[in-house]
Protein backbone atom coordinates (compact mmCIF):
# COMPACT_ATOMS: atom_id res chain seq x y z
CA UNK A 1 0.00 0.00 0.00
CA UNK A 2 1.56 3.10 -1.20
CA UNK A 3 2.24 6.27 1.52
CA UNK A 4 0.69 8.48 -0.92
CA UNK A 5 -1.85 8.19 -3.40
CA UNK A 6 -0.86 9.81 -6.49
CA UNK A 7 -4.19 11.13 -8.67
CA UNK A 8 -3.70 11.72 -12.41
CA UNK A 9 -6.15 14.65 -13.16
CA UNK A 10 -8.30 15.12 -16.55
CA UNK A 11 -7.61 19.25 -15.97
CA UNK A 12 -9.56 19.83 -19.10
CA UNK A 13 -12.28 17.35 -19.12
CA UNK A 14 -15.90 18.31 -18.33
CA UNK A 15 -17.82 21.22 -19.04
CA UNK A 16 -15.40 23.56 -17.31
CA UNK A 17 -11.81 22.48 -17.17
CA UNK A 18 -9.54 23.60 -14.79
CA UNK A 19 -11.96 25.68 -12.90
CA UNK A 20 -13.72 23.13 -11.40
CA UNK A 21 -10.73 20.40 -11.53
CA UNK A 22 -8.60 22.14 -9.04
CA UNK A 23 -11.36 23.36 -6.35
CA UNK A 24 -12.25 20.01 -6.66
CA UNK A 25 -8.65 18.96 -5.94
CA UNK A 26 -8.36 21.50 -3.49
CA UNK A 27 -11.18 20.27 -1.50
CA UNK A 28 -10.46 16.60 -1.44
CA UNK A 29 -6.98 17.53 -0.06
CA UNK A 30 -8.19 18.58 2.71
CA UNK A 31 -10.18 15.63 3.73
CA UNK A 32 -6.81 13.34 2.54
CA UNK A 33 -3.98 15.25 2.57
CA UNK A 34 -1.46 11.96 1.97
CA UNK A 35 -2.88 12.84 -1.89
CA UNK A 36 -0.76 13.68 -5.08
CA UNK A 37 -2.01 14.95 -7.58
CA UNK A 38 -0.58 14.88 -11.39
CA UNK A 39 -2.06 17.53 -13.88
CA UNK A 40 -3.03 16.67 -17.43
CA UNK A 41 -3.51 20.05 -19.39
CA UNK A 42 -3.20 23.59 -20.86
CA UNK A 43 -0.75 24.92 -18.04
CA UNK A 44 -2.01 28.51 -18.92
CA UNK A 45 -5.09 27.47 -17.95
CA UNK A 46 -4.34 25.01 -14.79
CA UNK A 47 -1.45 27.45 -13.03
CA UNK A 48 -4.29 30.44 -12.54
CA UNK A 49 -6.11 28.39 -10.89
CA UNK A 50 -3.30 26.70 -8.63
CA UNK A 51 -2.76 30.11 -7.78
CA UNK A 52 -5.64 30.36 -5.86
CA UNK A 53 -4.93 27.38 -4.00
CA UNK A 54 -1.26 26.94 -2.77
CA UNK A 55 -1.73 23.71 -1.00
CA UNK A 56 -2.63 22.20 -4.31
CA UNK A 57 0.52 23.38 -6.01
CA UNK A 58 2.14 22.62 -3.50
CA UNK A 59 0.90 18.37 -3.44
CA UNK A 60 0.65 18.86 -7.55
CA UNK A 61 2.39 18.42 -10.38
CA UNK A 62 1.84 19.87 -13.85
CA UNK A 63 1.84 17.79 -17.66
CA UNK A 64 1.30 20.16 -20.42
CA UNK A 65 -1.16 19.51 -23.35
CA UNK A 66 -3.27 21.66 -25.47
CA UNK A 67 -5.03 18.64 -26.83
CA UNK A 68 -8.88 17.97 -25.41
CA UNK A 69 -10.96 15.45 -26.07
CA UNK A 70 -14.57 17.20 -26.77
CA UNK A 71 -17.57 16.25 -24.91
CA UNK A 72 -19.25 15.62 -28.25
CA UNK A 73 -16.53 13.33 -29.73
CA UNK A 74 -17.51 10.11 -30.62
CA UNK A 75 -15.12 7.25 -29.02
CA UNK A 76 -13.48 6.38 -32.53
CA UNK A 77 -12.20 10.25 -33.31
CA UNK A 78 -11.42 10.64 -29.49
CA UNK A 79 -8.85 7.78 -30.02
CA UNK A 80 -8.08 9.31 -33.49
CA UNK A 81 -7.41 12.85 -32.67
CA UNK A 82 -6.28 12.46 -28.48
CA UNK A 83 -4.00 9.36 -28.30
CA UNK A 84 -0.58 10.21 -26.71
CA UNK A 85 -1.66 13.68 -26.62
CA UNK A 86 -5.42 14.64 -24.97
CA UNK A 87 -5.51 15.05 -20.99
CA UNK A 88 -7.67 11.98 -21.19
CA UNK A 89 -5.64 9.82 -22.59
CA UNK A 90 -2.31 11.06 -20.89
CA UNK A 91 -4.26 11.09 -17.34
CA UNK A 92 -4.83 7.37 -17.92
CA UNK A 93 -1.44 5.80 -19.07
CA UNK A 94 0.15 7.45 -15.74
CA UNK A 95 -1.84 4.51 -14.17
CA UNK A 96 -0.67 2.31 -16.96
CA UNK A 97 3.41 3.64 -16.39
CA UNK A 98 2.58 3.35 -12.49
CA UNK A 99 2.84 7.35 -11.76
CA UNK A 100 -0.17 7.50 -10.73
CA UNK A 101 -2.55 4.87 -8.69
CA UNK A 102 -6.13 5.95 -10.06
CA UNK A 103 -7.04 8.66 -13.28
CA UNK A 104 -10.00 10.64 -12.43
CA UNK A 105 -11.94 12.59 -15.46
CA UNK A 106 -15.02 14.66 -16.10
CA UNK A 107 -14.90 14.31 -19.85
CA UNK A 108 -16.89 12.56 -22.40
CA UNK A 109 -17.73 9.08 -20.75
CA UNK A 110 -17.72 7.18 -24.28
CA UNK A 111 -14.05 8.37 -25.23
CA UNK A 112 -12.82 7.83 -21.63
CA UNK A 113 -14.13 4.43 -21.23
CA UNK A 114 -12.59 3.65 -25.04
CA UNK A 115 -9.28 5.39 -24.34
CA UNK A 116 -9.16 3.28 -20.77
CA UNK A 117 -9.93 -0.04 -22.20
CA UNK A 118 -7.23 0.21 -25.31
CA UNK A 119 -4.36 1.60 -22.94
CA UNK A 120 -5.19 -0.42 -19.94
CA UNK A 121 -6.69 -3.53 -21.39
CA UNK A 122 -9.04 -5.46 -19.65
CA UNK A 123 -8.57 -8.13 -16.92
CA UNK A 124 -8.59 -12.08 -17.49
CA UNK A 125 -12.54 -12.96 -17.95
CA UNK A 126 -13.51 -9.73 -18.30
CA UNK A 127 -15.18 -8.48 -22.08
CA UNK A 128 -16.42 -5.77 -21.22
CA UNK A 129 -15.84 -2.69 -18.68
CA UNK A 130 -18.94 -1.56 -16.25
CA UNK A 131 -19.73 1.94 -14.50
CA UNK A 132 -20.24 1.12 -10.91
CA UNK A 133 -21.09 3.74 -8.13
CA UNK A 134 -22.27 3.92 -4.97
CA UNK A 135 -26.05 4.51 -4.78
CA UNK A 136 -27.95 6.12 -1.53
CA UNK A 137 -30.68 3.92 -0.34
CA UNK A 138 -32.87 3.97 2.54
CA UNK A 139 -30.69 1.57 4.33
CA UNK A 140 -27.37 2.60 3.62
CA UNK A 141 -25.57 2.45 0.54
CA UNK A 142 -25.41 0.00 -2.16
CA UNK A 143 -23.29 -0.98 -5.43
CA UNK A 144 -25.00 -0.33 -8.39
CA UNK A 145 -23.66 -1.44 -12.27
CA UNK A 146 -23.31 -1.19 -15.10
CA UNK A 147 -24.85 2.81 -15.15
CA UNK A 148 -23.57 2.88 -18.79
CA UNK A 149 -20.33 2.23 -20.01
CA UNK A 150 -22.02 -0.43 -22.78
CA UNK A 151 -25.39 -1.68 -24.18
CA UNK A 152 -26.55 -4.64 -23.47
CA UNK A 153 -24.90 -7.70 -22.42
CA UNK A 154 -25.57 -11.36 -22.07
CA UNK A 155 -25.95 -13.74 -18.96
CA UNK A 156 -21.54 -14.02 -18.98
CA UNK A 157 -21.28 -10.67 -19.02
CA UNK A 158 -24.07 -9.81 -16.21
CA UNK A 159 -22.56 -12.68 -14.08
CA UNK A 160 -19.35 -10.67 -14.60
CA UNK A 161 -20.81 -7.68 -13.29
CA UNK A 162 -22.27 -9.50 -10.03
CA UNK A 163 -18.55 -10.49 -9.62
CA UNK A 164 -17.22 -7.19 -10.01
CA UNK A 165 -19.79 -5.07 -7.97
CA UNK A 166 -19.41 -7.85 -5.14
CA UNK A 167 -15.74 -7.20 -5.41
CA UNK A 168 -16.36 -3.04 -5.07
CA UNK A 169 -19.49 -3.67 -2.47
CA UNK A 170 -16.71 -6.15 0.00
CA UNK A 171 -13.81 -3.63 0.03
CA UNK A 172 -16.68 -0.21 0.34
CA UNK A 173 -18.75 -2.34 2.90
CA UNK A 174 -16.28 -4.37 4.56
CA UNK A 175 -18.72 -7.48 3.88
CA UNK A 176 -17.08 -10.77 3.56
CA UNK A 177 -20.43 -11.87 1.39
CA UNK A 178 -22.42 -9.13 0.12
CA UNK A 179 -26.07 -9.90 -1.35
CA UNK A 180 -26.80 -9.09 -5.40
CA UNK A 181 -29.87 -8.86 -6.85
CA UNK A 182 -30.45 -8.81 -11.03
CA UNK A 183 -32.64 -5.60 -11.94
CA UNK A 184 -35.91 -7.03 -13.74
CA UNK A 185 -38.98 -6.08 -14.31
CA UNK A 186 -40.74 -8.41 -11.40
CA UNK A 187 -39.70 -10.65 -8.73
CA UNK A 188 -40.96 -14.22 -10.54
CA UNK A 189 -38.08 -16.25 -12.11
CA UNK A 190 -40.78 -16.26 -15.43
CA UNK A 191 -39.80 -12.41 -15.67
CA UNK A 192 -37.94 -10.19 -17.81
CA UNK A 193 -35.94 -11.57 -20.92
CA UNK A 194 -33.60 -14.22 -22.29
CA UNK A 195 -30.36 -12.76 -21.37
CA UNK A 196 -31.33 -11.51 -17.37
CA UNK A 197 -33.12 -15.27 -16.56
CA UNK A 198 -29.88 -16.97 -18.23
CA UNK A 199 -27.67 -14.58 -15.82
CA UNK A 200 -29.71 -15.87 -13.22
CA UNK A 201 -29.52 -19.56 -13.61
CA UNK A 202 -25.34 -18.93 -13.63
CA UNK A 203 -25.58 -17.19 -10.54
CA UNK A 204 -27.51 -19.90 -8.80
CA UNK A 205 -25.75 -23.09 -10.48
CA UNK A 206 -22.30 -21.15 -10.13
CA UNK A 207 -23.17 -20.60 -5.97
CA UNK A 208 -19.88 -17.96 -5.75
CA UNK A 209 -18.68 -18.08 -2.33
CA UNK A 210 -18.04 -14.37 -2.81
CA UNK A 211 -21.07 -13.72 -3.24
CA UNK A 212 -25.10 -14.32 -1.83
CA UNK A 213 -27.38 -13.82 -5.37
CA UNK A 214 -31.12 -13.32 -3.69
CA UNK A 215 -32.71 -13.34 -7.22
CA UNK A 216 -34.55 -10.46 -9.14
CA UNK A 217 -34.98 -7.03 -8.02
CA UNK A 218 -37.45 -4.56 -8.95
CA UNK A 219 -36.75 -1.03 -10.18
CA UNK A 220 -38.27 0.41 -6.41
CA UNK A 221 -35.99 -1.83 -4.84
CA UNK A 222 -32.81 -0.01 -5.70
CA UNK A 223 -33.67 3.09 -3.63
CA UNK A 224 -35.10 0.50 -0.92
CA UNK A 225 -31.59 -0.84 -0.57
CA UNK A 226 -32.73 -4.79 -1.57
CA UNK A 227 -29.26 -5.84 -2.41
CA UNK A 228 -25.87 -4.58 -1.25
CA UNK A 229 -25.35 -4.90 -5.10
CA UNK A 230 -27.57 -4.70 -8.20
CA UNK A 231 -26.62 -5.46 -11.53
CA UNK A 232 -27.98 -4.33 -14.71
CA UNK A 233 -26.57 -3.68 -18.51
CA UNK A 234 -26.04 0.05 -19.34
CA UNK A 235 -29.13 1.14 -21.19
CA UNK A 236 -31.05 0.47 -18.38
CA UNK A 237 -28.69 1.51 -15.90
CA UNK A 238 -27.97 4.67 -16.98
CA UNK A 239 -31.81 5.25 -17.23
CA UNK A 240 -32.60 4.39 -13.76
CA UNK A 241 -29.69 6.87 -12.94
CA UNK A 242 -31.06 9.91 -14.94
CA UNK A 243 -34.43 9.08 -13.32
CA UNK A 244 -33.05 8.98 -10.28
CA UNK A 245 -31.06 12.03 -10.53
CA UNK A 246 -34.36 14.12 -11.68
CA UNK A 247 -36.36 13.20 -8.97
CA UNK A 248 -34.01 14.29 -5.92
CA UNK A 249 -33.85 17.85 -8.04
CA UNK A 250 -37.55 17.71 -8.90
CA UNK A 251 -38.28 16.91 -5.11
CA UNK A 252 -36.07 19.68 -4.49
CA UNK A 253 -38.07 22.04 -5.87
CA UNK A 254 -41.08 21.17 -4.59
CA UNK A 255 -39.66 21.61 -1.19
CA UNK A 256 -38.55 25.07 -2.36
CA UNK A 257 -41.89 25.98 -3.33
CA UNK A 258 -43.90 24.50 -0.96
CA UNK A 259 -41.88 26.36 2.02
CA UNK A 260 -41.95 29.18 0.20
CA UNK A 261 -45.83 29.50 -0.35
CA UNK A 262 -47.09 30.96 2.59
CA UNK A 263 -45.80 32.96 5.49
CA UNK A 264 -47.08 29.87 8.18
CA UNK A 265 -44.90 27.62 5.48
CA UNK A 266 -41.68 30.05 5.97
CA UNK A 267 -42.14 29.97 9.52
CA UNK A 268 -42.05 26.08 9.43
CA UNK A 269 -39.22 25.92 7.68
CA UNK A 270 -37.24 28.00 9.67
CA UNK A 271 -38.19 25.52 12.95
CA UNK A 272 -37.34 22.38 10.58
CA UNK A 273 -34.49 24.11 8.59
CA UNK A 274 -31.80 21.40 10.06
CA UNK A 275 -34.46 18.41 8.80
CA UNK A 276 -34.70 20.25 5.32
CA UNK A 277 -30.60 20.64 5.19
CA UNK A 278 -30.13 17.08 5.97
CA UNK A 279 -32.55 15.96 3.29
CA UNK A 280 -30.89 17.92 0.78
CA UNK A 281 -27.63 16.92 1.44
CA UNK A 282 -29.24 13.25 1.21
CA UNK A 283 -30.30 13.84 -2.39
CA UNK A 284 -27.90 15.73 -3.99
CA UNK A 285 -26.57 14.17 -7.00
CA UNK A 286 -23.06 15.61 -6.22
CA UNK A 287 -22.97 13.99 -3.21
CA UNK A 288 -22.91 10.03 -5.14
CA UNK A 289 -20.69 11.81 -8.60
CA UNK A 290 -17.70 9.95 -9.19
CA UNK A 291 -18.63 5.95 -11.23
CA UNK A 292 -15.67 3.52 -11.06
CA UNK A 293 -14.71 1.78 -14.69
CA UNK A 294 -14.88 -1.71 -13.63
CA UNK A 295 -13.25 -4.40 -15.44
CA UNK A 296 -9.78 -2.67 -16.35
CA UNK A 297 -6.36 -3.75 -15.50
CA UNK A 298 -5.71 -0.25 -14.06
CA UNK A 299 -8.79 2.33 -11.57
CA UNK A 300 -10.42 4.99 -13.80
CA UNK A 301 -13.02 7.45 -12.22
CA UNK A 302 -15.75 8.95 -14.31
CA UNK A 303 -17.08 12.39 -12.72
CA UNK A 304 -19.99 14.17 -14.08
CA UNK A 305 -19.21 16.55 -16.81
CA UNK A 306 -21.56 19.36 -15.72
CA UNK A 307 -20.58 18.92 -11.94
CA UNK A 308 -18.96 21.91 -9.51
CA UNK A 309 -16.11 21.40 -7.30
CA UNK A 310 -17.89 19.75 -4.61
CA UNK A 311 -18.89 17.30 -6.70
CA UNK A 312 -15.84 16.34 -8.30
CA UNK A 313 -14.21 16.59 -4.86
CA UNK A 314 -16.50 13.59 -4.16
CA UNK A 315 -15.39 11.88 -7.69
CA UNK A 316 -11.75 12.24 -6.49
CA UNK A 317 -12.78 10.80 -3.00
CA UNK A 318 -14.08 7.51 -4.83
CA UNK A 319 -10.51 7.27 -6.78
CA UNK A 320 -8.65 7.69 -3.41
CA UNK A 321 -11.20 4.84 -1.39
CA UNK A 322 -10.44 2.92 -4.55
CA UNK A 323 -6.69 2.80 -4.13
CA UNK A 324 -6.61 2.66 -0.15
CA UNK A 325 -9.13 -0.59 -0.28
CA UNK A 326 -7.16 -2.00 -2.97
CA UNK A 327 -10.21 -2.99 -5.75
CA UNK A 328 -7.85 -4.38 -7.93
CA UNK A 329 -6.87 -7.02 -5.97
CA UNK A 330 -10.21 -7.72 -4.72
CA UNK A 331 -11.13 -8.21 -7.81
CA UNK A 332 -8.78 -10.70 -8.93
CA UNK A 333 -9.05 -12.69 -5.64
CA UNK A 334 -12.87 -12.99 -6.63
CA UNK A 335 -12.43 -13.64 -9.94
CA UNK A 336 -9.55 -16.30 -9.25
CA UNK A 337 -7.01 -14.22 -10.93
CA UNK A 338 -7.29 -15.92 -14.42
CA UNK A 339 -10.97 -15.44 -14.82
CA UNK A 340 -11.51 -18.81 -14.06
CA UNK A 341 -14.76 -17.95 -11.49
CA UNK A 342 -16.80 -17.09 -14.45
CA UNK A 343 -16.12 -19.86 -16.89
CA UNK A 344 -15.78 -19.06 -20.98
CA UNK A 345 -16.46 -15.91 -22.35
CA UNK A 346 -17.78 -15.60 -25.33
CA UNK A 347 -16.11 -15.07 -28.41
CA UNK A 348 -18.04 -11.82 -30.04
CA UNK A 349 -17.10 -7.99 -28.79
CA UNK A 350 -18.71 -5.35 -29.16
CA UNK A 351 -17.71 -2.13 -31.96
CA UNK A 352 -16.65 1.33 -30.74
CA UNK A 353 -18.39 3.49 -32.62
Amino acid sequence: MPQKVRIALDAMGGDIGASVVIPGAAISLTRHPDTEFLLFGDRALIEPQLAKHPAVKAASRVIHTDVAVGMNDKPSQALRRGRKTSSMWLAIDAVKKGEADVAVSAGNTGALMAMARFCLRMLAGIDRPALAAVWPTTRGDSVVLDLGATIGGDAHHLMALAVMGSAMASALFDLERPTVGLLNIGVEEMKGGEEIRAAAELLRSADLPQLDFIGFVEGDGIGKGAADVIVTEGFSGNIALKAAEGTARQLSEYLRSAMARTWRSRIGYLFAKGAFKALRDKMDPNKSNGAVFLGLNGIVVKSHGGTNADGFAYAIDVGYDMVRYDLLTKINQMLNRDGSALGPAPAAQEAVS
